[in-house]
């Protein structure tokens, strides 16, 4: 591995913002391509963020400061990433459905998957079903994810997937869902295609509908 791009790996996983901006623009001014520091610099140090929170080595707060330090160097790399006309690896709906203001959650698997290299479209909190349905009919769209934190908004998940079924849009888009009192049964019932209990997770299961 580049030594450029072994240090931008490093300062991720370390949470080290700062550090990761610097050493993406050093990687930038030293003529590395910007997929190929996304891919080895960004986004292979998020896989491994994702791997020590499933094996209980990182938890909540490593990962968020971690993902915050991705999102600085991506902050540099996306102009560059347009430019060279690089394509992300899908593109992702996220939004907690109506009636819940909850977001710590949400935004946590937002930056994950941008880590991941999706494009993500944060519909924000107390989402209503029209609105998730007006964003998948804008197109090219491959994952919704819903968040709910109260079970008494819980069932806004199903409505929401009537309502694609209603417009004919189901069949477009994977359903994810997620939360605290969300559970895979409760997935399955409401005809889901995957539940995520946590924000690694969430990124590992949109990687392999698009993959």
């Amino acid at each position: 591995m580049n030594e450029i791009i072994k240090s931008i790996y490093t300062a991720v996983l370390s949470g080290d913002m700062t550090t990761t901006q610097e050493q993406v623009e050093q990687a930038v001014g030293s003529g590395l391509t910007p997929a190929d520091i996304l891919q080895e610099g960004l986004i292979s140090a998020m896989t491994e963020v994702g791997r020590r929170f499933e094996e209980g080595e990182y938890y909540v707060p490593e990962m968020l400061i971690a993902a915050r330090a991705m999102k600085a160097g991506l902050t540099i790399l996306k102009p560059l990433l347009a430019a060279s006309d690089v394509q992300p690896l899908g593109k992702v709906i996220l939004g907690t459905v109506k009636g819940d203001l909850h977001d710590i959650g949400k935004n946590l698997v937002s930056m994950m998957l941008e880590g991941a290299g999706f494009e993500i479209i944060d519909l924000g909190v107390d989402v209503p079903p029209d609105k998730f349905v007006e964003a998948v009919k804008s197109g090219g769209i491959d994952v919704l994810g819903m968040s709910a934190l109260l079970t008494t908004t819980m069932p806004l998940m199903k409505t929401t997937i009537d309502a694609l079924v209603a417009a004919q849009l189901r069949d477009q888009v994977k359903v994810i869902v997620g939360g605290a009192p969300v559970t895979q049964s409760y997935a399955d019932d409401i005809g889901a295609d995957g539940y995520a209990p946590d924000a690694s997770r969430a990124a590992s299961l949109a990687k392999s509908f698009v993959g």
